[in-house]
């Protein structure tokens, strides 16, 4: 049942009148419940494409800091990739120094807002927080990523945010290809030391995939822009419309156009298909230019946007991780009368968040657990109109320590969709390999790098993010931009 914000904030009023301002015990801790996040109403929600979760309110944050047994270990720490001070900001969080608190994150990560709200925190910092090991539940740790955004937010609106001061100008230049969260990251870092920085950006807005990928409603484009203008206002240049390796090659950037260093972020933008027959039919769209087309190109402003919008009635989505339930959710939104998940394990071993999935069947998406698809059909003007499901069961764990699904001989069903959605992952970028001398990939064709520096096999060259590690999260790929940075900055003192 769905609890209105009003409601909420007067239960954790309730929390605080009882145990705000006295000194509390680890067992009274202990007895504080976890703070629920208000959203949106499912009916309301699922018509729009506005934020679903509305962020804590001011009682809330405090009353779920109060939570934090501020154990002398740190063991949340071990979980961030950036090693943020999550203690250390919960406390002043809990105490209402909301601008303090968001400065002590900011020493480590750069994008509090974006990573409070995207980041799977479930399997990060709160995997390791103690109050969740002693409910056994991981769901009942400490909520360290909305207190993250909450504190992020309180500073980006009421203008208390810093921008990170500028060195003197040492007279290097330094390329970043991409301006994803490891472009943005390692940006930020490289500028501070007085570099000059110059980001490249393929499509017409920088973000990467904090823009093309992340849809509205999980994440408003204004915050990825806010961040953008931070950058910018440290003196950072954003050329977009810009794609390195055919605009410019790096070999152009470093022989030619005089930078000293490159980084390369520019992610894994390259779509998977399941090589099953009728992948080419109309109707079949794989998930990247699905939300692409919605989140970039905003087809769902019927009227103001000349993005045509593919009319769905029966969409499919093959796959169970976040992009999957982004696509999902977001054709709901787009119009389609029913929304079908096919995962081919269960509910269990479905790699996207719990809450991602939660939103999903509260907005009315279907899930096919234990289905595998076989073929795409269409009629003969080549458009979908259904797909042939097989049932499955679940054997011997894979190499990944999930079980695998073994297909079920005779159970073959045909289903009536007009619209595929292949969400099942993506491959690293491979233009930057094609087009350059030097660069040596892995067999799923990421750069292979240092594991210390994030430097290539090419000299002066380094790497990070999705384009390193395959589809990964927000905050691994900044942690690897900083990292990138930090070498980045010992190599140019040398040049």
């Amino acid at each position: 049942m769905h609890v209105s914000i009003e409601e909420l904030d007067l239960q954790a009023k309730e929390v605080l009148k009882k145990f705000d301002n006295v000194t509390l015990t680890a067992k009274d801790r202990g007895q504080i419940p976890m703070q629920e996040m208000p959203t949106q109403d499912p009916s309301v929600r699922v018509t729009n494409m506005q934020e679903v979760a509305l962020g804590y309110t001011d009682s809330q944050v405090r009353a779920e800091a109060l939570r934090c047994l501020q154990c002398k270990n740190k063991p949340c720490i071990q979980g961030c990739p950036v090693s943020i001070d999550i203690p250390g900001f919960i406390a002043e969080a809990a105490k209402g120094n909301y601008e303090k608190s968001v400065d002590i994150i900011k020493q480590s990560s750069l994008l509090p807002s974006i990573c409070g709200r995207v980041c799977p925190q479930e399997s990060q910092c709160q995997k390791y927080c103690t109050v969740g090991k002693i409910y056994k539940d991981v769901d009942q740790s400490v909520s360290i990523g909305r207190i993250e955004r909450f504190v992020a937010d309180y500073a980006r609106e009421n203008g208390c945010e810093t921008i990170p001061p500028v060195a003197p100008e040492t007279g290097k230049k330094v390329a970043i290809v991409g301006t994803g969260p490891a472009g943005i990251a390692a940006a930020a870092d490289l500028r501070r030391e007085g570099h000059t920085v110059v980001m490249f950006e393929a499509l017409h807005k920088a973000g990467g995939v904090l823009v093309y990928g992340i849809p509205e409603f999980r994440l408003p484009k204004k915050i990825v822009q806010h961040e953008l203008d931070n950058l910018k206002e440290m003196g950072v240049e954003i050329r977009r419309n810009y794609l390195v390796g055919k605009t410019r090659k790096i070999s152009d950037l470093m022989e030619k156009d005089g930078f000293d260093a490159v980084f390369v972020g520019s992610g894994a933008g390259l779509p998977k298909f399941m090589g099953i027959e009728g992948e080419n039919y109309i109707g079949v769209f794989s998930a990247n230019e699905y939300l692409t087309r919605s989140n970039l190109m905003k087809a769902y402003s019927i009227g103001d946007s000349l993005t045509p919008l593919y009319d769905s009635k029966k969409v499919a989505v093959f796959g169970g991780g976040n992009v999957a339930m982004d696509a999902a959710r977001t054709a709901k939104r787009l119009g389609a009368e029913e929304v079908s998940i096919v995962y081919r394990r269960t509910e269990f071993e479905m790699p996207a968040r719990k809450e991602e999935v939660g939103h999903a069947k509260e907005e009315g998406v279907n899930f096919m657990f234990l289905h595998a698809p076989l073929e795409i059909v269409a009629n003969e003007q080549g458009r979908v109109n259904g797909v042939k499901l097989i049932a499955c069961e679940l054997g011997e764990s894979d190499a990944s320590g999930r079980r695998s699904p073994v297909e079920i001989p005779g159970s073959e069903k045909l289903y009536d969709f007009d619209t595929v959605i292949v969400a099942i992952g993506n491959a690293s970028n491979p233009l930057i390999k094609a087009t350059t001398d030097g660069i040596e990939v892995d067999r799923r064709g990421n750069f292979i790098v240092n594991e210390d520096t994030c430097e290539t096999t090419l000299p002066g060259v380094y790497a990070g993010g999705d384009i390193v590690l395959g589809a990964a999260t927000v905050i691994l790929a900044m942690g690897q931009g900083r990292k990138a940075a930090k070498a980045m900055n010992e190599y140019l003192s040398t040049k």
